[in-house]
């Protein structure tokens, strides 16, 4: 059996980047991946999902350094379902466990300029606020 997940999607906001008590960086994102498709009317239609990731360790201070808002990210980890109890409910929440995070263009530096022009993604694509699904 394998538990595995790849996405390749862009960030909804900045990381967040926190500290365990034991001194462990961990930093959770939010991405967004899209697809198109024609309904059965002929339209052309868009949907969004939205996924919860979380990065650990040293690629977790990176993904904070180097990431924010808009940037395009290729992850690669595995699903987790963490469960806790809240005013006598059980409640569930579903993640990606990042293992892999490649950045496919740059948002920012460490001093949080620039430090790839903004109109083309690693791969040459343009990208603009149109292909931000937010």
């Amino acid at each position: 059996m394998v538990n595995r997940v790849t996405l390749v999607g862009r960030l909804g906001k900045d990381p967040e980047l926190r500290f365990t008590q034991g001194g462990q960086a961990v930093a959770q994102v939010s991405v967004a991946t899209d697809e198109s498709f024609t309904d059965k009317q002929g339209q052309k239609q868009k949907k969004t999902e939205w996924h919860k990731v979380v990065v650990w360790g040293k690629q977790a201070e990176s993904v904070s350094k180097y990431l924010a808002k808009g940037s395009l990210a290729y992850i690669e980890g595995k699903l987790q379902t963490r469960e806790w109890e809240k005013d006598g409910v059980k409640r569930y929440m579903t993640e990606v466990v990042a293992q892999n995070v490649r950045f496919l263009d740059f948002r920012k530096d460490g001093d949080g300029g620039s430090s790839k022009p903004a109109g083309e993604d690693e791969l040459g694509f343009p990208v603009d606020d149109d292909s931000i699904p937010f």
